[in-house]
């Protein structure tokens, strides 16, 4: 997914609005976990980005979108660029 979101709507408050945005990637995120991983591969890892424009996108970690979204919010920006892409993911055996 790479998608540049709106944070006003004149037809929602902006708290909705930020509340729909975040749901929307919540609902894309739990689409690629249900897909089977790549043979060999355990889970789906993402790789994030996420900043006001796809040029000063930073990498996050997927736990940090809604803190990063609230961020985004706080600076008063009217739109942000997301870009999450799934990775086959691989286990690490524990050495006891």
């Amino acid at each position: 997914m790479k998608k540049k979101f709106k944070l006003t709507d004149p037809r929602k408050a902006p708290a909705r609005q930020v509340d729909a945005v975040k749901y929307e990637i919540s609902k894309y995120l739990a689409r690629e976990r249900r897909k089977t991983p790549k043979e060999g591969a355990d889970y789906w890892d993402f790789d994030c980005k996420l900043g006001k424009d796809e040029e000063s996108a930073v990498k996050i970690h997927v736990a940090e979108i809604n803190k990063s979204i609230d961020k985004v919010v706080s600076e008063n920006a009217e739109q942000f660029y997301i870009e999450i892409l799934a990775t086959p993911g691989y286990r690490k055996k524990k050495i006891e």
